[in-house]
């Protein structure tokens, strides 16, 4: 379960990466920086890609599931969620499921392609075996899908208003409890999972479009439909991604010994530039969260702490993608005291900073090393074989995917598996969601490993 949790959380990436296209149009078709058709046009097209959000949703995750990514999940997955919502929206047409109807389809999609891409029939129903087999078997369970969701959703809708009423009514206390579960959830990357629920499905904000009233849902959609009160689950890590990590990234430098530091600053230089410029955090924070797990817990508190702050300071920003100064410029218009991030993000990168660098000296923590900066610079290509030796051989390995920063390895056994080995070869840490499942965390070149290794495999 957990290892397929972890499945469904690098699925999710897939389609929030189309996210900051629909967050830059929309932004542009407000009426201020462009207007008349240009305005709307641009407006049109974010409201296409944010008004199908469980569309796209089942589509990403069905195809980031499926072997091999193979695009008749996809399709499956598009015809299980028209039918689905249709089916559901006929028994209750108040039923409102949000991005939730997508997840459950594009994992339902992804689960029945692996079951039956290569299932055979007789020959007299020959053309339908195979692939052409998926979208059958994933419609008729839509429909079942679309039943029992129609009949008993609103118990389920009933349960997650509660959640965030609660949530909500524990004002900045709640908001510092998911910065520091968001933080903490990302060695397992199970992290897009919470976000998927406070973004996109976190409260309502109803609007009217077309002189049709229309209900967003999340953090995120409420944000750029115009709620005002949106917001308050984002706006923080503006100050977390464009301050304080890059001020920890500078702590870590300074405590790194002399001899290290040419090759330590042009590591942590291009991580941390892209933390504050993008918002993209994860290959800095695997630079030390194995190495030194008392540093990332800290951080994860401090993230907590910045959206507490930032909610207590009356701040609403959001963002498409990630907390980089280009959403927090794109953005600013539609934000509620954006400038305020500043001078906070500023005090908390003091904050970050001394902490961290006390941290490290007083408990002496070696994050980098000239060894390590090596294996850092190492070509992928060199280190194939390698890998494949420290993965007990092409015979033990049964399948190869990554993430934007872990090499995750389905093999026949991990248990003889040496931690050492993959530590020499530049990795930053191992994790060990079971027997038979091993992830190595490399940084930016995890994928091209992985496709290094799937050449030879």
């Amino acid at each position: 379960m957990f290892n397929f949790l972890q499945k469904i959380g690098k699925a999710l990436m897939t389609p929030i990466a189309v996210l900051p296209i629909a967050a830059i149009l929309l932004r542009l078709g407000f009426g201020d920086i462009f207007t008349g058709d240009i305005a709307n046009i641009m407006k049109v097209s974010g409201e296409a890609i944010f008004s199908n959000l469980d569309l796209l949703f089942a589509i990403g995750i069905a195809y980031g599931l499926a072997k091999n990514s193979d695009g008749a999940a996809a399709l499956s997955a598009g015809v299980g969620l028209l039918i689905s919502k249709a089916v559901y929206l006929q028994i209750d047409k108040d039923l409102n499921m949000g991005v939730f109807i997508g997840i459950i389809i594009g994992v339902l999609a992804g689960t029945l392609y692996n079951r039956f891409h290569n299932i055979k029939l007789p020959e007299f129903l020959g053309f339908f075996a195979g692939k052409r087999f998926v979208p059958i078997i994933t419609s008729i369970s839509a429909i079942i899908i679309g039943i029992v969701a129609g009949y008993f959703w609103h118990y389920a809708q009933s349960g997650i208003d509660a959640f965030s009423h609660y949530i909500i009514s524990l004002n900045e206390i709640g908001t510092f409890i998911y910065g520091v579960l968001n933080r903490l959830l990302i060695p397992l990357g199970l992290h897009h999972i919470l976000n998927s629920v406070f973004w996109f499905q976190l409260g309502d904000y109803s609007y009217v479009k077309d002189g049709v009233t229309v209900v967003a849902n999340g953090d995120l959609n409420r944000f750029f439909a115009g709620d005002e009160s949106a917001g308050a689950y984002m706006s923080g890590f503006y100050i977390v991604m464009m301050f304080g990590l890059p001020a920890m990234a500078l702590s870590i430098y300074l405590t790194t010994p002399k001899e290290a530091r040419k090759r330590v600053g042009a590591i942590l230089g291009g991580v941390a530039f892209t933390s504050f410029l993008t918002g993209i955090t994860e290959p800095l924070e695997f630079l030390f969260m194995f190495e030194a797990p008392l540093l990332y817990l800290i951080h994860a508190i401090l993230t907590g702490v910045a959206l507490a702050t930032a909610q207590f300071m009356d701040i609403h920003h959001g963002f498409g993608f990630s907390a980089g100064l280009f959403d927090y410029i794109i953005n600013y218009k539609l934000a509620k005291n954006p400038i305020l991030i500043l001078p906070i993000g500023a005090v908390f990168g003091v904050i970050y900073f001394i902490i961290s660098y006390y941290t490290i000296k007083l408990f002496k923590l070696n994050i980098f090393g000239a060894d390590e900066v090596e294996n850092q610079e190492s070509k992928v290509s060199n280190e194939t074989l390698a890998f494949i030796e420290a993965l007990g051989g092409e015979d033990n390995i049964i399948s190869t995917d990554a993430c934007i920063t872990r090499l995750r390895m389905e093999v026949k056994s991990s248990k003889d598996l040496k931690d050492e080995k993959f530590l020499k070869l530049g990795a930053k840490g191992v994790i060990r969601p079971s027997d038979t499942t091993i992830q190595i965390v490399l940084g930016t070149r995890a994928e091209k490993v992985a496709e290094a290794i799937k050449s030879l495999t």
